[in-house]
């Protein structure tokens, strides 16, 4: 018997059990056939097809959580591309087919998740509340009368229903941690670039960020770490520096004075200040903080220049197409049309100055903790006034892009009768993504509020994020750092310690490198290559030793991301093309230690 929500610790506990992922996708039939949301869901996966993927599976991978993410099922918002599923952005006549998946969906899949559908949305990710789609209005599952938040409507409440173990949203003005908020899940926004867009309808091309909907802050971060990574067909993409907080005593920033707005609702601004209280018991120094230049910034999203990168998106189809859009999503895309190139670099020119009045902020403390949203609405209410009503959701959640910041969005308890939940962000500068996760996790256990529409279940302990495990920097390592070989004392006394061992997809190729000592190898991608993956292990670092440690590393060596047989993206070892030119490649030992292993028994 599964659990109302499928988190990752429940659901990878039942398949050590015995269940099959046959057994889970008939469970996720049943359920998408009982729900009584009909809107959640743009295009589901048929159950034909749900059965293939787990038979597949099977096949590729039989053993129970042989891969991190085996078998477990998840939603996709309708404006990242699934292969096989059309692509709408919640606009029929703007459907599409893709050939191939996003690259987080990739990413996914190859640590073994199987897409159960493409989910509702607020046409084209403009809004944030899920009213905005000729696909129908998916609820709260508290209350249907009740938005669910948007735009990544069907994404929460394909989780927070117990229809998928996570989803992906995307986020530009809040849209990953809004509806997280008003269906009492957690919301992952990653710094902008970390996680890679391609295969995403664009909303504002230069801030989108795609994000996790999911159970507990460990399930969330685990997914997102295996979406991470460096994709050049992504002009936005970066490779992460992981930045460090003080996980002793961190210092918050919270709301005061007139910036504490919640637009006449006592119930939420209650329960901001009970996440303080919380935040205070579990150790941090409470430091109001000056929010009015951060909101400002907030304000250039929609009342900006920004709003042209929307047009810019769908200009063509609005062109020819401009009776296809949902009225309140024409009105604003075409809203762009008043700002001009001097209006643009105005726009920057005033978040750059603001950015400076952020950081006399950001010295006071070390992350902020706002609401998520100030309010809620019904339906009805939205509907009646959606562009100023809209506007309220996003108050605290404007700026974070604008700004190059990461969130996470956690539950914060219901109101006083029970009924409505609602959620506060912690906030971090750019690259904090790991650093925040020990704290949320904390703040969200601490809140007692259960899991999606499930209000008393418990939080599975082995999701728990540590202080230790979060604020180290893992590293592959292949040659001579590897356990037992000349350079490993070089990981051990900087206090890094092994994570795991595993192996590179197959498509590496190794090579002995000539004149190093000691003796060390290459490691060298060839996308055309299918061997069967080389030796690997995966070292954790503290962020500052890791940073010595990269800048000591001799040339033709350097540091790059690292594809591994479970799908996921680490940093690592690689070596520079030109210096194998001539090099012996043994990639056929299958790893350095084998290599070493039989040249010490010929010689």
């Amino acid at each position: 018997m599964l659990p109302t929500i499928l988190d990752l610790t429940s659901l990878q506990d039942a398949y050590k059990a015995g269940l099959s992922p046959l057994d889970m996708v008939e469970e996720i039939i049943a359920r998408c056939g009982a729900s009584d949301d009909p809107a959640i869901f743009i295009t589901p996966a048929s159950p034909e097809a749900l059965r293939a993927a787990a038979t597949d599976l099977l096949a590729k991978a039989p053993e129970p959580n042989s891969l991190p993410l085996w078998g477990i099922p998840f939603a996709v918002k309708d404006n990242i591309d699934v292969a096989g599923l059309p692509t709408t952005a919640a606009c029929p006549a703007f459907a599409y087919h893709p050939q191939a998946d996003a690259t987080v969906v990739a990413r996914l899949k190859a640590a073994g998740a199987i897409v159960i559908g493409k989910t509702n949305l607020d046409q084209f990710a403009t809004g944030l509340n899920g009213t905005r789609s000729p696909y129908g209005a998916p609820r709260s599952v508290f209350d249907r009368a009740y938005v669910s938040g948007g735009s990544s409507s069907g994404s929460a409440v394909a989780v927070a229903a117990g229809l998928a173990s996570f989803s992906l949203g995307t986020d530009t003005a809040g849209s990953g941690r809004v509806p997280a908020a008003f269906n009492n899940l957690v919301g992952i926004k990653p710094t902008p670039g970390l996680v890679p867009n391609v295969g995403v309808v664009p909303a504002c091309r230069s801030v989108d960020v795609v994000t996790v909907f999911a159970a507990t802050v460990g399930d969330g971060v685990a997914i997102r770490r295996i979406m991470d990574g460096y994709d050049a067909r992504d002009p936005f993409s970066r490779e992460a520096t992981p930045a460090s907080l003080s996980s002793v005593r961190p210092r918050i920033g919270v709301l005061d004075g007139a910036e504490r707005e919640f637009y006449g609702n006592s119930q939420v601004k209650a329960l901001y200040d009970a996440a303080i209280d919380r935040a205070r018991s579990l150790g941090a120094e409470i430091v109001p903080f000056d929010y009015a230049p951060f909101r400002q910034a907030a304000e250039l999203l929609y009342s900006g220049p920004w709003v042209a990168e929307r047009l810019a998106a769908v200009k063509d189809f609005l062109a020819s197409n401009a009776d296809d859009f949902d009225p309140t999503v024409r009105t604003i895309i075409e809203g762009a049309k008043g700002y001009d190139a001097v209006a643009a670099f105005e726009g920057r020119y005033r978040l750059e100055a603001l950015r400076q009045k952020t950081k006399v902020e950001w010295e006071k403390v070390d992350f902020l903790m706002l609401p998520t949203s100030p309010t809620t609405y019904t339906v009805e209410e939205m509907q009646a006034d959606p562009i100023v009503r809209n506007s309220h959701f996003g108050r605290y959640t404007n700026f974070a892009n604008l700004l190059d910041c990461a969130a996470i969005a956690i539950p914060a308890g219901f109101d006083a009768d029970g009924h409505l939940p609602a959620g506060v962000m912690l906030v971090g500068p750019a690259f904090t993504d790991d650093a925040l996760a020990p704290f949320a996790d904390a703040m969200h256990r601490a809140a007692n509020s259960g899991m999606g529409k499930d209000r008393t279940a418990a939080l599975p302990d082995k999701s728990r994020v540590t202080p230790e495990a979060a604020d180290m920097v893992p590293i592959v390592v292949v040659g001579a750092h590897l356990t037992g070989m000349p350079l490993n004392h070089e990981l051990t006394g900087k206090g890094a310690y092994r994570m795991k061992t595993g192996r590179t997809d197959g498509s590496y190729r190794l090579f002995a490198l000539s004149g190093t000592v000691p003796p060390k190898p290459g490691l060298v991608r060839d996308p055309s290559f299918a061997g069967n993956g080389i030796e690997i292990e995966v070292w954790a670092l503290p962020p500052a030793a890791f940073a010595h440690f990269v800048q000591n590393i001799p040339a033709p060596l350097g540091i790059g991301k690292i594809l591994l047989e479970d799908g996921s993206h680490v940093s690592g070892f690689l070596c520079e093309s030109h210096a194998v030119a001539g090099a012996r490649d043994i990639t056929e030992f299958g790893g350095w230690r084998n290599f070493i292993r039989a040249a010490n028994t010929t010689t």
